[in-house]
């Protein structure tokens, strides 16, 4: 038997991506699909983008998550927004996309 306060129960799938999120440093991305692998779910892309659209608290950097291939994604209706985020932090957003994708995807 387990010493007293030794058991845990498993973080929530929504604390999981959090915490994924809050991993990605300044300057690098990671891709909805990402995201959801490093919580444990890897076919819950669109549940991330959900999270994401509604995750409110600032010190998630929502702005850091973007779709595949490295096409900015949603944002809650304001692309230009993360667009704008995410050049503040050294990429370089074109049109609706990452340039050099590969290069500042972080790997989670």
């Amino acid at each position: 038997m387990p010493a007293r306060g030794t058991r845990s129960t498993p973080k929530p799938f929504a604390n999981r991506v959090f915490d994924a999120v809050r991993a990605i440093p300044a300057g690098r991305v990671a891709t909805y699909g990402d995201v959801a692998a490093a919580a444990g779910r890897p076919g819950a892309a669109r549940a991330v983008g959900t999270l994401m659209a509604n995750c409110g608290p600032r010190q998630i950097p929502a702005h850091r998550v973007v779709a595949a291939g490295g096409a900015l994604g949603g944002y809650g209706g304001h692309e230009s927004l993360k667009a704008s985020l995410l050049r503040a932090e050294g990429l370089t957003v074109v049109g609706r996309r990452i340039r050099n994708f590969a290069a500042v995807r972080f790997n989670l």
